[in-house]
């Protein structure tokens, strides 16, 4: 199956009305997105906990309301033109409820994977929040469908994984890993020595935590990026033997999925998933 990462995030900004629009049309099996919580508790749909990437804000997404992230753009820094039917670039920045809008439209049965994104201030709150949500607009928890729409949880965080277990069947849930190096950290988020070190060293437990639940089968599903994939050829391969099913990011070359395809992987999550159908 191919999930398509932030919607078709190749050719649109990612996580936009048109990214989404653009990976139904391409045929593409599930979208994935990643949220956090606003100021005045919405639940939005962007990946960096800062503005400053993908739209003309700046600042810490949690301390807007939704109001003030709608006066921003949040697509033109791709510099793709958006088709009329797509919708206008102030429409572009979702709402879980309005991605919900237009999965219901797809006219099949969809996946969507959510990923909730930590460190956040507002910590499990946000999982509460899109739990809520998800109730609120008719999903049912046992089977984790929502009209045509099949839902699944990811995390990199072990304590929102076994925070979401409580509600949620193991079978919908994704236990995202990936490897963590100081440099990467220190580079990724511009910070020193020691701070970098410090952070990496809370990270790399999560990570060992994250393993350590695929270990022991307490999630349905296993989300290794694709370098980790490559690196750790038989830990993938104990835990598709133990029966996890596999969701890889992000895998967009034609190598990476035809790696996927040989080791048995069950989903991908690419940036072009209309080239990604093609070659399956």
């Amino acid at each position: 199956m191919v999930y398509a990462h932030r919607g078709a995030s190749a050719a649109f900004a990612e996580h936009t009305r048109a990214a989404y629009l653009k990976a139904i049309a391409d045929g593409a099996d599930g979208v994935e997105c990643d949220v956090h919580l606003t100021r005045d508790q919405h639940v939005v749909l962007l990946h960096d906990a800062n503005l400053d990437r993908t739209s003309d804000g700046t600042g810490p997404v949690a301390e807007k309301t939704l109001e003030e992230l709608r006066q921003l753009d949040f697509s033109s820094w791709k510099g793709a033109r958006i088709p009329d039917q797509y919708g206008a670039k102030s429409d572009q920045l979702l709402t879980l409820p309005e991605l919900l809008e237009i999965l219901r439209g797809a006219g099949r049965t969809i996946g969507l994977a959510i990923e909730l994104k930590h460190p956040s201030p507002y910590q499990l709150k946000l999982e509460d929040r899109v739990l809520e949500l998800l109730g609120n607009e008719g999903w049912n928890a046992e089977t984790s469908m929502l009209d045509n729409i099949q839902v699944s949880f990811m995390s990199f965080s072990p304590d929102s994984i076994k925070h979401l277990l409580r509600f949620v069947p193991a079978e919908h849930i994704c236990q995202l890993v990936d490897d963590v190096t100081v440099e990467e950290i220190r580079d990724e988020l511009g910070l020193g020595v020691i701070t970098g070190g410090a952070v990496a060293n809370v990270m790399k437990a999560a990570q060992q935590e994250g393993e350590r639940i695929l270990d022991d089968c307490e999630v349905g599903l296993a989300g290794p990026g694709i370098d980790y994939v490559r690196k750790h050829a038989r830990t993938v391969q104990r835990w598709l033997e133990s029966g996890r099913r596999f969701r890889v990011w992000t895998v967009d070359s034609e190598n990476d999925v035809a790696l996927c395809q040989g080791l048995g992987i069950h989903e991908i999550t690419t940036n072009k998933p209309a080239q990604v159908l093609a070659q399956l």
